[in-house]
C-alpha cells in the first residue's frame, strides 16, 4: 500500500524508529510529529529537547553514547555560566546552544515553532518533515511526592526519583495541533506510535483537542511499538510510571492495555513472545520482532517490520 505514514515520536526511542522510517520512506511519504510538552526555557532560550533529538538523529549529528545532544560536543559556555552563578543542571553543549539561540531569535521575530523547526532541520540536512505537535505552548507538569514540577525538573534535575502522583498538560485544552500535524492526520494512511514513553512523550500529543478522536476513527491502522521489553523500559521512567499511574507492573501487555481502543496493531519484542495471545485478546493484530535498536541496521529493520505490519510499501 502506497500512502503517507504519520509517526508520533518523543525521546531517544522515538528518534531511533523515526530514523529507520526515514531511511525507508521518501520525504513525501512520512511526517514525524514530535512532542513539545518537554519544551522549557533555560538562560532565556527556548529549548525543545524532543524536536532536537529527532532532528539531530536524522541529521546524523546525535551523540551516539547518550542518544540526545550533539556528538563531539564541548561545554565551555555552560562552565562559564556556572562561574557566573547560573544554574547548570540542564546540560547544554556549545553546538546545542547555537540551535537554541537561533530558535529563540526566530521565534522572537514572530515565526512559528513549525516554521523554525523546518528551517533548522533543513539547515542541518534533514529532508523529511519534522513537525512540532503544536505551535502553541503546552507544558507537561508532574505532581509528585516531592511537589509539583516541570518535566525537565523531574527528568533531569531530580533524575526521575520522585514518585509521580498525576500528570497534566498545561495549555493543551486550548492549544491547536500544528498545521503540519493537521495536514498529516488528513492524509495519513498509517500511523505509528514510536517506542516512546506513553505518559510523557505520546500522551501530550494525544491530549491536543481532536487528535485522539481523529486518529481513532479507524480510517487508518495505528501501530504501537512497545517501549517496554521484558518488563523494563529501554531507557527512562516508563516502567515505574506504569506502577505509579496505572497501578500495575510494567509490561508490554500493560502498554497494550493503555492504548486499547485506540490502536489496531501492536509490535511486541521477541523476548515477550509469550504475551502475544494476551495482547491479541485485547483486539490487536500482533507482530513479534526484535525491537531493541542498538544499530542503524536495527532501526531500519524495525521500521521495515512496522511498515509490513501496516501494509505500507517500502
Amino acid at each position: 500500500m502506497a500512502g503517507h505514514v504519520l509517526a508520533l515520536a518523543g525521546g531517544v526511542g522515538g528518534a531511533k524508529l523515526a530514523l529507520g522510517l526515514a531511511r525507508l520512506l521518501p520525504p513525501s511519504a512520512l511526517t514525524i510529529v514530535v512532542n513539545t510538552g518537554d519544551d522549557d526555557e533555560f538562560h532565556g532560550l527556548h529549548v525543545s529537547p524532543d524536536l532536537d533529538t529527532v532532528t539531530y538523529t536524522l541529521a546524523g549529528l546525535a551523540n551516539p553514547e547518550t542518544g540526545w545532544g550533539r556528538k563531539d560536543e564541548t561545554f565551555s559556555v555552560l562552565e562559564a555560566l556556572g562561574e557566573l552563578g547560573a544554574e547548570t543542571w540542564f546540560q547544554l553543549g556549545d553546538r546545542d546552544l547555537a540551535t537554541h539561540i537561533r530558535r529563540s531569535d526566530l521565534l522572537r521575530q514572530g515565526h512559528s515553532l513549525s516554521a523554525v523547526t523546518a528551517e533548522l532541520s533543513l539547515r542541518l540536512g534533514v529532508r523529511h518533515a519534522i513537525v512540532p505537535m503544536s505551535d502553541e505552548r503546552v507544558r507537561t507538569v508532574l505532581a509528585t511526592d516531592a511537589g509539583t514540577m516541570s518535566f525537565q525538573e523531574y527528568f533531569v534535575k531530580q533524575r526521575c526519583e520522585p514518585a509521580v502522583q498525576s500528570l497534566r498538560f498545561e495549555g493543551a485544552e486550548t492549544a491547536r495541533p500544528s498545521p503540519g500535524f493537521v495536514e498529516a492526520m488528513a492524509k495519513a494512511t498509517a500511523v505509528v506510535l514510536c517506542p516512546s514513553n506513553p505518559f510523557l512523550s505520546v500522551a501530550p500529543i494525544l491530549s491536543l483537542p481532536g487528535v485522539r478522536e481523529r486518529l481513532a476513527l479507524g480510517r487508518s491502522p495505528v501501530a504501537v511499538v512497545s517501549p517496554i521489553i521484558s518488563g523494563e523500559a529501554v531507557r527512562g521512567p516508563a516502567a515505574r510510571l506504569f506502577e505509579q499511574l496505572q497501578g500495575e507492573p510494567a509490561s508490554a501487555l500493560a502498554v497494550a492495555r493503555y492504548y486499547r481502543g485506540f490502536a489496531s496493531h501492536f509490535v511486541l519484542d521477541e523476548r515477550d513472545a509469550a504475551l502475544k495471545g494476551s495482547v491479541e485478546a485485547l483486539g490487536y493484530a500482533v507482530t513479534v520482532a526484535q525491537t531493541l535498536m542498538t544499530s542503524d541496521e536495527d532501526k531500519v529493520g524495525l521500521a521495515r517490520t512496522v511498515c509490513a505490519a501496516l501494509g505500507v510499501d517500502v
